[in-house]
């Protein structure tokens, strides 16, 4: 194992991990083994973005997202939502490291969609590195990126394209940057960034400060847009505000379109699978008003 691969040991627990296994894998569907196998990571990492979405909904809507197990639990297992990055992985977190993986929690930095010459943004997607126990391969799981979520883990420190149920990945490593790696997907043929993994792992406690940030400092996209997405097995769907992208499972672009009020509100419930409450309808009206950001 390289000194670069040893620097994504797990950090130490801030607190006991404690989820209903039970619960969670009836919200994917899931049935199968409970072994930290690598064939149980793939299953696990397919099914959790069909059945659970990624959304901001609650950002939108006012309200702050907390990271606290027992709230994440209630919202995306229980309630049937959605959520972001910090929900998303680390409930995901918590499954891996009951179920016997060794898991790490990592930070990485959004290039999905930005043009080359917009100065850097903070890092403030988090990510995964897990281990199967007895195998020193670092791999990449991450179930809360919207329209490109992975669909299967990837081997981090890997230049080789690898295969996920929903389209080819790459990570490329960045040398003039200490060796961080950056992940591509190939988007019918062309290779685009999605986001930039920085080295050394972040406990539970370090993404508190950039989860307040994200739901509510007003440079931050998610307190003035909608983003929404799930991943199934023969295609993906992304919203930004009103506009709907559907791509296939190879991440050739199938249709894209801006939607009504009544179309969004159907497509959220139907094709995102989120459980949408008449609340709601205020918010959605004013999506509509917004269009798509530039």
């Amino acid at each position: 194992m390289s000194k670069i691969e040893t620097a994504f040991a797990p950090a130490s627990p801030s607190a006991p991990t404690t989820v209903d296994l039970d619960a969670y894998f009836a919200r994917i569907g899931y049935d199968g083994p409970r072994q930290p196998t690598l064939a149980v990571l793939r299953a696990i990492h397919q099914k959790h973005p069909d059945a659970i979405p990624f959304e901001n909904v609650d950002v939108l809507l006012g309200r702050p997202i907390s990271l606290d197990p027992a709230d994440i639990d209630a919202k995306l297992i229980a309630a049937g939502r959605g959520g972001y990055c910090y929900e998303q992985n680390g409930l995901l977190k918590r499954v891996l490291t009951a179920l016997g993986f060794e898991v790490t929690g990592l930070m990485a930095r959004v290039l999905w969609m930005v043009p080359a010459d917009v100065p850097p943004r903070p890092r403030s997607h988090m990510v995964l590195g897990v281990r199967v126990p007895g195998d020193d391969t670092v791999w990449l799981a991450d179930v809360g990126f919207g329209g490109c979520v992975l669909t299967g883990p990837l081997r981090l420190f890997s230049d080789e394209v690898q295969a996920t149920p929903n389209g080819d990945f790459r990570i490329l490593p960045m040398a003039e940057l200490g060796g961080e790696r950056q992940v591509q997907a190939d988007l019918s043929g062309k290779w685009a960034a999605t986001y930039q993994v920085a080295l050394g792992p972040w406990g539970d406690q370090d993404y508190e400060q950039v989860n307040f940030y994200t739901y509510s400092h007003p440079s931050s996209h998610f307190t003035w847009s909608l983003t929404a997405g799930r991943t199934t097995p023969d295609a993906r769907y992304a919203m930004k505000n009103n506009r709907l992208t559907h791509r296939d499972a190879d991440g050739a672009l199938v249709e894209q379109r801006d939607l009504s009020a009544d179309e969004l509100e159907a497509t959220l419930r139907d094709v995102i699978g989120l459980p949408v409450e008449p609340a709601w309808r205020p918010l959605i009206e004013k999506i509509v008003g917004w269009g798509t950001p530039a």
